[in-house]
């Protein structure tokens, strides 16, 4: 039983602790969910670090990349929010690269995809849904309520489009971590699966399967870039929300 749990297609995504504490009852233990994102989250440091300490007119190669991610991110805030957007930068940048670097981590033999459990997803959607509508009383106060009710809605219309409306808003956090939770395990169980299936036809039966598995890798590389687009995204078209109540 132990070894049929073993190679499923979900034992891949189950946490575990590497360093147990517990306090108070408490289980504080350092887990390599963790443990994979400390790893992305020095790896980004490292690598903004090495590309800036030397920054120079003719950029070197990690310069050329860091600014390309910055042109990215900058791009889709300017384009999504406007030029009032560019203050938000700095959330949105680290929120796109966390969410690339810790899916790419995923790809990677004996990684561990963060981005599949609902927990972080939904942790990284709520935080950011709770600051945008916060910056949205911030700027319009009492105002931002009127987000809720569309212009040249009919008096007698008003209380089903503004359930409508607050309920579509209120989703926005659990579409966001689901969208990314389940596209990321999605594609790693799919590929554990293939691989089962090039491991039990052996060497002669197994090339279809194998071919079909390194496609299916270079589509999943693809799918984790995509997602952390999404993802940023999708929190510039809320932030436009919040900025510009429309």
């Amino acid at each position: 039983m132990a070894e049929h749990h073993h190679h499923s297609p979900l034992a891949q995504f189950q946490v575990h602790p590497l360093a147990e504490f517990h306090w108070r009852g408490l289980d504080l233990s350092f887990t390599n969910s963790a443990l994979f994102m400390v790893i992305a989250v020095t790896a980004i440091a490292l690598f903004l670090t090495l590309a800036t300490r030397k920054a120079a007119t003719v950029p070197s190669r990690w310069q050329l990349v860091a600014e390309m991610g910055y042109e990215f991110v900058a791009n889709m805030l300017r384009d999504n929010v406007g030029k009032d957007g560019m203050k938000y930068f700095p959330f949105v940048f680290s929120l796109f690269m966390f969410v690339l670097i810790t899916n790419l981590l995923g790809m990677m033999p004996y990684g561990f995809t963060v981005t599949s459990h609902i927990s972080i997803t939904f942790a990284l959607a709520l935080v950011t849904f709770l600051g945008i509508t916060a910056i949205g009383f911030l700027k319009h106060g009492l105002h931002f309520l009127g987000f809720f009710l569309p212009k040249g809605t009919p008096l007698w219309m008003a209380p089903l489009m503004i359930f409508i409306e607050l309920f579509a808003y209120l989703a926005r956090p659990v579409s966001l971590s689901i969208r990314l939770a389940a596209n990321m395990m999605a594609g790693h169980t799919m590929l554990k699966i293939i691989a089962g299936f090039v491991i039990m036809m052996g060497f002669l039966g197994g090339w279809l399967p194998l071919a079909f598995l390194v496609a299916l890798t270079g589509f999943e590389i693809f799918v984790a870039v995509l997602q952390a687009y999404i993802f940023a995204v999708l929190i510039c078209v809320y932030l436009n929300d919040a900025v510009h109540m429309h």
